[in-house]
């Protein structure tokens, strides 16, 4: 398996302004018809499944929090659509169910969720009160922007605002291809010509059948001089990870060419040292 790098990656995004020193009624009135059904048409474009959707300010429809709403930047609540469907992470139980778009907003379908306990009360209210909520047609406000934000009114005048984040997709410019990862439990020392005293994760490939049962392997394990983005390694835990890779285009010189990002974690063990 080829052992690349990656550092980590920079964008910049640039706006223009313009100004209006018309001081003619029909003129500026006209300005800002066009500005208004300009900002619509740019919300129109502006795609769900594009982005993930976190929540970042709830409150009801007097303006005061909702505390059992309270963002947690540390496990966000999150929406993510693709197709027709949406599902919602981030509290105790996902939960997923389909949805449709029109001008009117945003229509939600009953909601499947699974039947987890939780130790953490907080966790097990915020599903109920997101799922009080994300029902039936809500009526949404969709700005664009560097941070494209999300408003969604529940029926009850309660108002969840989220911010969306670019999916690796949209970042790398495609939908990238599914490998999955067996990571050791340790890191190992590797050389590295510009990081000192380097410890890289331990990975070797793995394959599995049409019914889901993996492949044997006896394949030496390979220093991988890059971090897997939202995989957080564990000492003396060994995974099987399913990673989505993608194409970088133009990198650095002296970067890797490829992206790894966490889909999910498929198996996991305690090794004894």
């Amino acid at each position: 398996m080829k052992t690349l790098f990656a550092p980590a990656l920079l964008s910049l995004a640039l706006a223009a302004c313009a100004s209006n020193t018309s001081t003619d009624p029909q003129q500026g009135a006209a300005a800002g018809t066009t500005a208004a059904g300009t900002a619509a048409d740019a919300s129109a474009d502006i795609k769900l499944d594009a982005y993930h959707w976190r929540l970042t300010s709830a409150q009801d429809a007097s303006g005061k929090a909702i505390a059992v709403l309270a963002p947690n930047p540390q496990r966000p609540l999150q929406l993510d659509f693709k197709g027709d469907r949406v599902s919602v992470s981030g509290g105790c139980n996902g939960a997923n169910g389909r949805y449709t778009r029109d001008a009117k907003g945003l229509t939600f379908g009953d909601m499947a969720q699974t039947l987890m306990a939780c130790q953490d009360r907080g966790l097990m209210e915020l599903d109920t009160a997101v799922g009080e909520r994300l029902r039936g047609t809500l009526p949404a406000k969709i700005e664009g922007g560097d941070a494209p934000s999300l408003l969604l009114t529940a029926a009850n005048g309660d108002q969840l605002r989220f911010e969306g984040a670019p999916t690796p997709a949209t970042r790398y410019g495609g939908e990238g291809k599914t490998v999955f990862f067996e990571v050791a439990a340790q890191r190992a020392p590797c050389s590295h010509p510009l990081i000192p005293n380097m410890r890289c994760l331990q990975v070797r490939e793995r394959s599995y059948d049409a019914n889901g049962v993996a492949a044997k392997t006896d394949a030496a394990w390979q220093p991988l001089y890059q971090e897997i983005e939202g995989y957080e390694h564990q000492a003396g835990v060994r995974n099987v990870l399913r990673v989505k890779q993608y194409d970088i285009k133009n990198p650095p010189a002296d970067a890797s060419s490829v992206a790894y990002v966490l889909d999910m974690v498929v198996e996991s063990e305690v090794v004894a040292k």
